[in-house]
């Protein structure tokens, strides 16, 4: 790689990151900054005196850990709902010979890219009729759905490399298709799964749309929409918000930092394998 072009990669990359991490920063500067330095002018970029008060005020204002462990509860069991129908979808492309399988494989494609808020009416008539409105099963199925496409292509993309010979070598001594696929495919296709579950868990527990229409009760609101209820009439607590916001980012920020190396070895794998 020559000279100037090391330096364009590198330019590229510190934009990228600047545009991830600067925001964040902001955040976090805001959530220990008081009000009244938040107003002032010219801008402090750095606290001059910071306080956890935002944050203690975050916990009592509004209940923050039950809006985190509904989020919790729901993005969980719908990313592991997600990911074993996910795996079956996968296998069932890249192993049998099903009729239209480039057909299928485009629908999927093509629901991946539909706008959710087409959705709302239908999805809202459903979960009343079946009287499912302000519980987690509400969400957790139009998630499960939601999330399908992209796991099942990413899914897919691995379990196509790996050689059918070993999978036959499993039903020969003596498993099933179902379990040569749990013993032999997925462990082999480590990276593809686990990356396929961060997405779908990242994806339920940012989601906002479905999470403010489907659950009204304050009992069963999601982390987005119960951070938004910090708002007042005539405030907008920017400190106490952006502290909220801070500790909705936490969770995803360690699970991001602790399993990185497979999130991103399993993302480059795929694109190459695609």
């Amino acid at each position: 790689m020559t000279l100037p072009r090391r330096r364009m990669v590198w330019i590229a990359a510190l934009i990228v990151a600047a545009n991830g991490f600067l925001p964040v920063l902001w955040i976090l500067f805001t959530s220990l900054k008081t009000e009244s330095e938040l107003m002032r002018y010219p801008i402090t970029w750095w606290p001059q005196d910071p306080t956890i008060a935002n944050y203690l005020r975050a916990f009592a204002d509004q209940p923050l850990p039950l809006f985190m462990w509904n989020s919790l509860v729901v993005a969980t069991l719908s990313t592991v709902i997600c990911v074993v129908v996910s795996a079956l979808a996968a296998y069932a492309l890249t192993r049998l010979r099903l009729p239209y399988r480039d057909l299928i494989l485009q629908s999927i494609l093509a629901i991946a890219m539909f706008p959710l808020i087409a959705l709302m009416v239908p999805l809202f008539q459903t979960m009343r009729g079946l009287g499912l409105l302000n519980t987690h099963l509400a969400l957790i199925l139009p998630y499960v759905v939601l999330s399908m496409p992209v796991c099942t292509l990413v899914m897919a993309s691995f379990f196509q490399d790996i050689p059918a010979d070993l999978e036959n070598a499993a039903m020969i001594d003596g498993c099933t298709r179902i379990g040569a696929l749990w013993r032999v495919v997925i462990p082999l296709a480590g990276p593809g799964v686990f990356t396929a579950a961060i997405l779908a868990f990242v994806n339920a527990w940012d989601e906002f749309l479905l999470a403010l229409t489907l659950n009204s009760r304050q009992t069963m609101r999601m982390l987005p929409v119960g951070i938004t209820l910090y708002q007042g009439e005539f405030a907008f607590p920017w400190p106490i918000i952006s502290a909220a916001l801070i500790v909705a980012i936490v969770p995803i920020a360690i699970l991001i930092a602790v399993f990185q190396e497979r999130v991103i070895g399993g993302l480059s794998s795929g694109g190459v394998k695609g």
